[in-house]
């Protein structure tokens, strides 16, 4: 059994205090990597819970509820970090209340979601809340029966004494548990102990979602409310110069017409304060309709701008970003990174002696690879909730990064934060899109121009031609063979618009004796931020297409080519900053080898296989395809992922599914270009997104078992989807593909 601090800093402290009308309320800091979720079948609740953000509270009623900050996006964590919690208090998790809590910096670090971090960084401090909470408990027990502490047990929220046959349900002592100090030090379970750790929990949301209930921003209702749009200029490198709404001015129900710019001149921006244009046009009214056949009636004059520098201040790291002037073309971006990949580049890592290694090489095998600008599409469009008035702002909505958005927000309004109250809603979507919220920053504006509560929504055109994007990729790839087809020399130089998708100390770093990464990067008046797995969904990509191909001209089969490596990486390791295990990573291998019955089906059946690690954590893909009247159909998915203990199984399959189908139809279909600045696709009637029909007829996913602490679970499975997908379809066309979208290579769909 584990003993922990329950203390760390300033912000983590655990603190108890008793409720108005009796019991327990035990602030939590660390539970900023917390969702929330609301009340699961509970009626009757008690007058006096009171909804306090951060605390987890235990009524005179015995009815425990936890306030969690972070939002939900979709990932179920909203179930499983309240499990942790709950496993650790020792109480039946369906008598658990759940809620969603505002922002609250004072209380809370680390309130985002994004990274895949929330689990792995909240093990402990959610499992110490939790123990604590316990521990208290058992000491007001203790005393109050006059026994020893150490006489007390729990079982699903009752306290017993089993020498005297006393019992007592948490609440019957949550007011006295309260006058406890907190105890410097708890003991935490075993894992072998756990009894709602890695046991399957229904997603508390489950049925508001599937009965329609309003959980989303962009349901938000309230009295008096105005409805705003944007119009934004048609073409990157274009800026707002002036507009003539006399004519719209006169429609029906609209209020108002202006421009709105988000960020001063000299406003230093921060990591997530990426705004797609400075500068948009603001149409308000009563309704939806209303404004919507405004913003088609209104005419504005744009003009190019010219280059412009913006500060920024990347969690720590001050520079100064250009920004350049021009209308640019996918055709123009694509011939400027093969020009980048033949120049010299900025060497990342280098081990051996690689240029000696590909001198002398019996055979070399070098390959490009390319991937597109890429749109989120997230299936609720941007929208955000605004009251501002000089007192105060209370804003609501879906969004990522809240903390980082709030100071940007203080900033425009010239308002302290403490006077700004964000609510999160549940996310229809997010994908690191959610993250870079400058929607909230316009809906906020709007409504102080206005004096009124506003609801800003963005239409679908407006989303998928505003930014973010993901960045336009290349990666050129070499491997050096000697004459016994021994992988003796590996080089990757990489880059992009306008950053480069460089790991240069994952796999297979570290398993080659002579190694180069290197990079290079492009400017561009793009904006593109995080895309599901960042970097990682592009590199995979290649890496691992291009591994297969590697694994075929030496002769050896693809899976025992990558064991083979790992096995070199974990005996006699090349380099001192790999960033991956080896045993983990062959261990996922294996695992789905056996699962997918490779062996026995690789020389019958079209397998394409694929391994990554990011996030902390592990997955191999093994898909089994065929072509149908030239289209490629995947029969089945088998899947092994090893990020240390599962929570909750199903959501974490969930999840898995979820990145295999939102891998294959990026892999297959996804494509933003531009022409002349003009963003080419505008909605979903030609940006193709996968089908129903399109997705595996069959996903087997399966988890290694182990008591490792939990890591990333959100994204990991879905960067070898591509390479999985690409060398499946490798084997069933006889064809390599090295540009996404590989529909660009297959008959029209």
């Amino acid at each position: 059994m584990e003993k922990v601090k329950t203390t760390y800093n300033r912000r983590s402290f655990l603190k108890a205090s008793a409720l108005s009308g009796g019991g327990m309320m035990l602030s939590i800091g660390w539970l900023s990597s917390f969702k929330s979720a609301e009340t699961q079948g509970l009626t009757n609740l008690p007058l006096d819970f009171n909804e306090l953000n951060g605390f987890v509270k235990i009524t005179a009623d015995n009815v425990i509820k936890i306030m969690s900050p972070n939002p939900e996006g979709g990932q179920g964590v909203k179930t499983s970090m309240p499990m942790i919690v709950a496993e650790e208090l020792d109480v039946d998790f369906s008598k658990i209340v759940i809620e969603q809590a505002d922002l609250d910096t004072k209380h809370f670090t680390r309130q985002f979601i994004g990274g895949s971090q929330a689990i792995h960084q909240g093990w402990k401090p959610l499992r110490t809340a939790g123990a604590t909470a316990r521990q208290m408990l058992m000491e007001a027990a203790g005393k109050t029966w006059s026994v020893p502490v150490e006489e007390v047990s729990t079982e699903a929220g009752v306290l017993y004494h089993k020498k005297s046959g006393k019992t007592a349900k948490y609440g019957e002592m949550a007011t006295a548990a309260a006058q406890i100090p907190v105890p410097k030090e708890v003991k935490l379970k075993n894992v072998n102990e756990f009894k709602i750790i890695g046991k399957s929990q229904r997603n508390v949301d489950l049925e508001k979602i599937v009965s329609g209930k309003p959980l989303f921003g962009i349901d938000t209702q309230k009295e008096g409310m105005l409805i705003a749009m944007i119009v934004h200029p048609p073409a990157f490198g274009m800026k707002f110069k002036s507009t003539d709404d006399a004519a719209v001015r006169k429609m029906k129900g609209i209020k108002d017409v202006f421009p709105v710019k988000i960020f001063h001149d000299d406003y230093e921006r921060q990591y997530f304060d990426t705004t797609t244009f400075l500068e948009v046009v603001a149409i308000v009214g009563n309704s939806t309709w209303e404004v919507m056949q405004a913003k088609k009636a209104l005419e504005i004059e744009w003009e190019p701008f010219a280059d412009y520098s913006e500060k920024k201040n990347m969690l720590g790291r001050k520079l100064t970003a250009k920004v350049p002037a021009g209308l640019e073309s996918t055709a123009d971006h694509y011939s400027k990174m093969a020009t980048m990949a033949d120049k010299p580049a900025t060497v990342r890592r280098k081990d051996g002696d690689p240029e000696t290694a590909f001198k002398n090489a019996a055979k070399v095998l070098e390959r490009t690879y390319t991937g597109p600008f890429l749109a989120h599409n997230c299936m609720e469009p941007m929208n955000f909730f605004a009251h501002v008035t000089e007192e105060k702002a209370e804003l609501a909505g879906p969004i990522q990064k809240p903390e980082n958005t709030e100071l940007a927000l203080s900033a425009r309004l010239g308002m302290p934060v403490e006077k700004i109250d964000i609510k999160m809603t549940r996310l229809g979507g997010g994908f690191g899109r959610r993250s870079y919220a400058h929607w909230l920053i316009e809906a906020a504006l709007i409504s102080q121009k206005m004096k009124a509560p506003v609801k800003l929504l963005y239409t679908r055109e407006d989303d998928m031609t505003s930014g973010i994007y993901r960045s336009a990729y290349s990666a050129t790839y070499r491997a050096a063979l000697d004459a016994n087809n021994n992988l003796i020399g590996f080089h990757v130089k990489a880059g992009g618009v306008p950053e480069s998708p460089l790991f240069a100390n994952r796999f297979p770093a570290g398993a080659v004796e002579n190694y180069l990464a290197e990079d290079w990067s492009i400017e561009t008046n793009l904006t593109v931020g995080s895309f599901r797995a960042p970097r990682s969904n592009f590199m995979a990509a290649a890496e691992q297409s291009f591994l297969d191909e590697v694994a075929e001209t030496a002769g050896k089969d693809p899976i025992a080519f990558r064991l083979e490596l790992l096995k070199r990486a974990k005996e006699s390791p090349v380099g001192k900053n790999n960033e991956y295990e080896p045993e983990r990573y062959a261990g996922v291998l294996e695992l789905v080898r056996e699962k997918s019955g490779y062996e026995q089906t690789k020389n019958s059946k079209n397998l394409g296989v694929s391994a990554y690690f990011c996030h902390d954590s592990y997955a191999a893909h093994v898909f089994d395809l065929e072509m149908k009247e030239g289209i490629p159909v995947v029969n089945k998915v088998f899947c092994a992922v090893d990020c240390g203990i599962v929570i909750n199984p199903n959501a974490a399959k969930n999840m898995t599914e979820g990145a295999i189908v939102d891998g294959i139809g990026t892999a297959l279909f996804g494509n933003m270009t531009f022409t002349k600045g003009v963003p080419d696709k505008s909605n979903f009637n030609r940006y193709r997104m996968i089908r129903m029909n399109e997705a595996p007829k069959q996903i087997n996913v399966h988890f290694v078992q182990n008591t490792i602490d939990p890591s990333g679970m959100g994204e990991p499975a879905y960067p070898p989807v591509f390479g999985a997908l690409a060398n499946a379809l490798y084997k069933a066309t006889g064809r390599r593909f090295y540009n996404q979208p590989f529909n660009s290579a297959l008959p029209e769909q």
